[in-house]
């Protein structure tokens, strides 16, 4: 028999304390009906004997215990799934927010998601080209992984993130993406950028948005990336789509999640925020994989501005921990109008390797790729004495450095986002660059590789420059 329960010990921000309650449980939807506000829906956040906290998702502002009143619907906050998904916008809660016909979903799902079983994973090696030098190159992202991109105030990170969202195909086949777009906190102008670049470029049509606007509620923001995963997921594992989400901004999903601790009383850890961030982010980002018999995958590009920069922050670092590397975007770069503004040398993709190679994408990836990494390394130090000591202390060789480092950020990092080059075409980029430099400092590439790609005339050139 359904309950309607109106005693209430407390209402504190987005929490409510039901006094009396029996039978609930954890995580369960809670409904509540009040005057001022209509009808509002919440969730168990724990229970304490014959008491349960209640997280509304919205505001509680204004809301009077004697005419509330809360039911529990004995069963999680879900979400309806259904192919018919695709090419649609929700708001953060899931909600149709377009012009287009209502869904009849399959069934419907938890949106905190089904454990994947450790020894039902497969382990991410497929190479997945973003068209994007910086990444596929340097970087590279393999069905699966988890990479998120660490940004700062005023970069472009929602550019980079439509770009991936466009170029992003599986090589050797015909197969493209399916994007689930997750955004949270967005303003209004960074959400129509969004519903309109998807649109203009065709995407959305393999697309699924979820906007949560920055003057929606902000708890509404801890509910929005766990229904957008939970849409993935049911196109990965259940329909077999390849598909990439990406999710921006983690950020004011960690700064909504410190504001329900903070309104839960709780004694805050590093930064203010909770001291259970780790794991609460652990629950978005493992849900990225491959699963044995499923055709399908979920990649993951989290997106999160780093608050003053500061990629010590508790929610870089720790998204750090638990993901498989980050690309990493800079202020001096972007300042340079170097787009994507992408600093390679603290980027990371801890799969790389599995990745690349001859019958994923061509047998001197690795080499070129350790030696361009080394090359951009020396050309900045060198750069750096010759700002202390003056061009002239740097030898011939060094100045060769420095002009591949200026090179390198012009011409290879460069790109803009409306290019999207195949793999081929960044290694023969690489190769080019290369050449600036004598063959005797290519000792992390094999002489049958230099033989084979790099280009001649260059070659003998500085070859000749050297001696």
């Amino acid at each position: 028999m359904v309950k309607d329960y109106r005693e209430f010990s407390d209402i504190y921000g987005p929490i409510i304390v039901v006094e009396g309650t029996e039978g609930v449980g954890y995580n369960e939807l809670v409904e509540i009906q009040t005057e001022n506000h209509g009808s509002l829906i919440g969730q168990v956040l724990e229970i304490q004997e014959d008491k349960a906290v209640v997280q509304i998702f919205g505001s509680s502002t204004g809301m009077n215990a004697s005419n509330t009143k809360v039911r529990f619907k004995g069963r999680p906050l879900e979400f309806g799934v259904s192919e018919d998904i695709l090419g649609r916008t929700f708001d953060g809660m899931g909600n149709l927010m377009d012009d287009g016909p209502e869904i009849i979903p399959e069934r419907y799902d938890d949106i905190e998601g089904q454990p994947i079983n450790p020894m039902g994973r497969i382990y991410p090696d497929e190479f997945i080209q973003t068209g994007i030098s910086t990444i596929d190159h340097l970087n590279t992202l393999v069905r699966g992984q988890k990479l998120p991109v660490f940004s700062g105030a005023g970069l472009p990170h929602e550019r980079l993130a439509t770009q991936i969202a466009r170029q992003a195909t599986v090589r050797g086949t015909d197969e493209e993406f399916v994007v689930v777009f997750a955004a949270m906190g967005t303003t209004y102008d960074e959400a129509e950028f969004f519903i309109n670049e998807f649109e203009s470029t065709g995407a959305i049509d393999r697309s699924v948005l979820f906007i949560n606007l920055a003057n929606d509620p902000s708890i509404e923001r801890l509910a929005t990336p766990k229904i957008a995963l939970t849409a993935a997921e049911y196109l990965a594992f259940e329909k077999g789509y390849h598909v990439l989400v990406i999710m921006t901004d983690i950020t004011n999903y960690a700064e909504a999640l410190r504001e329900v601790s903070a309104a839960r009383r709780e004694v805050p850890g590093r930064g203010g925020y909770p001291g259970y961030l780790y794991t609460n982010l652990a629950t978005l980002y493992e849900r990225a994989g491959r699963v044995e018999g499923s055709e399908g995958s979920l990649t993951q590009i989290p997106i999160l501005t780093m608050p003053e920069d500061d990629i010590t922050h508790p929610i870089p670092d720790l998204t750090g921990y638990i993901t498989e590397g980050q690309i990493i975007m800079d202020q001096g770069l972007n300042n340079r109008g170097i787009q994507p503004p992408i600093n390679v040398l603290p980027s990371l993709s801890r799969l790389k390797d599995e990745g690349i190679g001859e019958g994923k994408t061509r047998e001197d990836h690795a080499n070129t790729m350790n030696q361009v990494f080394a090359a951009y390394a020396t050309g900045k130090d060198a750069k750096q004495l010759s700002v202390v000591l003056g061009e002239s202390a740097l030898s011939k060789t060094d100045r060769l450095y420095v002009k591949f480092t200026d090179e390198f950020e012009e011409r290879y990092v460069n790109q803009g986002f409306n290019v999207n080059r195949t793999i081929e075409e960044s290694l023969e980029l690489a190769w080019e660059l290369l050449s600036i430099l004598p063959t005797s400092e290519l000792t992390r590439i094999s002489e049958e590789e230099i033989e084979k790609y790099l280009p001649k005339e260059d070659s003998s050139s500085s070859e000749e420059e050297d001696a």
